[in-house]
């Protein structure tokens, strides 16, 4: 009876071989989900930076309303940062850009604004992004009923 029990006093070896190649075969699907986590934080960053120009926009909207130039093609609203230029009361893409900063807080060493005629983009910098798929567009609002167009682009973040 005693030879019995003392027979069993550890693992194998093809116990424990058994038991790292279970461990490799998590790690190696576990691995590609923590490496993702980056884009993704691009990409939630960039779901901050359009909510804080939706922000921005109805706060300029409110005080275009306020003067009663929502409905104006063209106006200027000023805000305690300075005097923002207004398309159907919502800020036009060059005022918007110049006040940007100011009410997001965007610091130019992690972001790039590029302006076009009528819109800008806000790009991050860095980290294997490009401006062209990883970015925020902000389009002028194109009537009094329109407000202007944000949209995330986070395809290649």
């Amino acid at each position: 009876m005693k030879n019995q029990m003392s027979k069993q006093k550890g693992f194998t070896l093809i116990e424990l071989i058994i038991v790292i190649v279970i461990l490799g075969i998590l790690a190696v699907t576990a691995v590609p989900r923590f490496i993702d986590l980056q884009n993704d934080a691009r990409a939630s960053t960039l779901e901050g930076v359009k909510a804080a120009l939706q922000g921005g926009a109805q706060l300029v909207y409110a005080k275009s309303a306020i003067a009663g130039l929502q409905r104006e093609a063209t106006g200027t609203v000023t805000l305690a940062s300075g005097t923002v230029n207004t398309v159907f009361g919502y800020p036009a893409g060059a005022a918007a850009i110049a006040e940007a900063p100011r009410f997001m807080d965007l610091s130019t060493d992690d972001f790039t604004i590029a302006q076009a005629t009528g819109s800008f983009n806000i790009s991050l910098d860095g980290g294997g992004t490009t401006a062209a798929t990883c970015r925020v567009e902000y389009t002028d609002a194109a009537s009094a009923t329109a407000p202007p167009s944000i949209v995330v682009v986070s395809s290649g973040c």
